[in-house]
């Protein structure tokens, strides 16, 4: 029998095989923004921000960059309350603090005590679990409410759907819920694979089959999140909640 630290090695060592193929060839700023440009039809002043980055490291998938400006960008102005899941090292704090300004309520949490050094630089760091219910709760409650909550976390597919059905009822009206690098739903070490019954993908389904539930005699499945869930976007690797009030759909014939 292979005891399990061998097979958790080799598929740590699997993923990280994945993940380093698609490596883009070059650290070059110019060639960084030219890629986005060229390939997504998008130029902003997050990809400015992100491309010419000189802070903390910021590592991101370049199609995430047109989506996150396609999403975030009309919370820019007001004072917007931010909450990542996922602090690292502090790098992407930086880019949001840059991104919406310096009047916004930006705020990071991440299970590593290390992270706590980073607390007040770019944003207000906790330390606690995203499975950590009270934790969660009492991290909005000192925000004063969320209007974008983005799940960098742990990826893991017991995690993720855990703090989505944690925060989104905290989520403002109009908010958004984004949650990233869901190519690791496909991974085991993550606990996912593909087809697999803990694939995060599974959960989303049962989010889409809840939004047409006028459609079919089937209860909700996730009630606390699919009573206000009025629009469900998935990307590549990223899945997008948009909270607002649901109604009974309606509709009109109108002319001759």
């Amino acid at each position: 029998m292979i005891p399990n630290i061998l097979i958790n090695w080799y598929r740590t060592k699997r993923s990280n095989e994945r993940i380093r193929q698609f490596s883009f060839n070059s650290d070059a700023t110019s060639d960084i923004k030219r890629d986005i440009q060229e390939k997504y039809k998008h130029d902003s002043q997050l990809l400015d921000l992100f491309a010419n980055n000189k802070g903390g490291i910021v590592h991101k998938w370049h199609h995430y960059i047109p989506l996150y400006d396609r999403y975030f960008s009309s919370f820019r102005g007001p004072k917007i309350r931010f909450l990542e899941i996922g602090v690292s090292n502090g790098g992407s704090l930086h880019l949001w603090r840059k991104y919406f300004g310096d009047d916004a309520i930006i705020f990071g949490i991440d299970i590593n005590p290390k992270c706590e050094k980073l607390n007040g630089l770019d944003g207000q760091v906790r330390i606690g679990s995203q499975t950590d219910r009270c934790f969660l709760e009492s991290v909005v409650k000192e925000m004063g409410g969320v209007d974008i909550i983005l799940d960098d976390g742990s990826h893991h597919m017991d995690h993720i759907p855990a703090t989505l059905k944690y925060l989104f009822p905290h989520l403002s009206y109009g908010g958004i819920y984004m949650i990233e690098d869901l190519h690791a739903a496909y991974w085991r070490r993550f606990g996912g694979g593909y087809r697999s019954k803990n694939n995060f993908f599974r959960f989303a389904m049962d989010l889409i089959d809840d939004m047409h539930h006028w459609y079919h005699r089937n209860k909700l499945k996730q009630a606390a999140i699919s009573k206000d869930c009025s629009g469900i976007h998935i990307h590549d690797s990223i899945l997008v909640l948009e909270k607002n009030k649901v109604f009974k759909p309606v509709h009109s014939r109108v002319g001759v």
